[in-house]
């Protein structure tokens, strides 16, 4: 990590300095834990042990330190989202107390088939994240999402960010957000069978964008059998773990 992107890093996702640590074995460094802090929780974005200082206890040292801190300081949610594929990482935080509450699926956009048609009564009209806001859009019961397409990150990137929604004379019924080809919101308020997504999709591909990918898609967000509907299959997952602080 860059001095930029850990500077970047602070803004989009509420990086805390004082939430990051460093292990030392006497004066050389050889581990990391980089943890980013809403009221929601703290997110260990990043934890490191150098290859030669691995399986010696330091892993478990900064996240018990870190749990230590917030059961005084608050708040008291520590999550991580780790890779399938990190093993290591996942004993880590099962052997440090977390416990796994569900999976967040990568998905990429295989296409989709056959013609699409509008809705009736609605239009195609550009919409950006204040739009959303304004209309009482990420807020109340906005659905679960991973860390980095949670409405703070939209927030804090909306400059960022193209968007597009589908609109009747009354309200937003659908709605879609993305930098360059990732997908970072993807919503319909309508039950229409992925009408309105599959119309909004078509319309970003149709500017050269493309093939989309979702990262970290929480099964609260958007069911499975919907994205397999708008043309997405999914690909690698993230294990979401999570645990309470404890100052024991």
């Amino acid at each position: 990590m860059t001095p930029a992107a850990f500077k970047r890093s602070i803004r989009d996702l509420q990086v805390w300095c004082s939430s990051c640590m460093v292990a030392f074995s006497g004066s050389d460094p050889i581990g990391v834990l980089i943890g980013a802090k809403r009221p929601s929780g703290t997110l260990v974005y990043r934890i490191a042990v150098h290859p030669d200082h691995l399986r010696q206890g330091h892993g478990r040292h900064m996240l018990d330190s870190l749990g230590s801190k917030l059961a005084i300081l608050g708040p008291p949610r520590i999550v991580a989202e780790v890779p399938e594929a990190f093993a290591e990482a996942s004993r880590l935080f099962e052997a440090t107390g977390y416990v796994q509450e569900t999976v967040l699926t990568d998905h990429v956009w295989a296409g989709h088939e056959g013609e699409v048609s509008g809705v009736d009564g609605s239009w195609v009209i550009p919409v950006t994240v204040d739009d959303l806001a304004a209309n009482g859009l990420l807020e109340g019961d906005h659905p679960p999402t991973c860390w980095e397409r949670s409405v703070e990150t939209l927030t804090a990137r909306k400059e960022e960010m193209a968007g597009l929604a589908v609109a009747s004379d009354e309200r937003i019924e659908a709605y879609l957000l993305y930098i360059q080809d990732e997908i970072v919101a993807l919503r319909t308020l309508v039950e229409d069978g992925g009408a309105r997504l599959t119309q909004l999709l078509s319309h970003v591909r149709a500017q050269g964008v493309g093939p989309f990918r979702v990262p970290k898609v929480h099964p609260g967000e958007i069911s499975k059998e919907l994205l397999k509907t708008l043309g997405f299959r999914p690909a690698s997952g993230h294990l979401l773990y999570a645990a309470r602080a404890r100052s024991d």
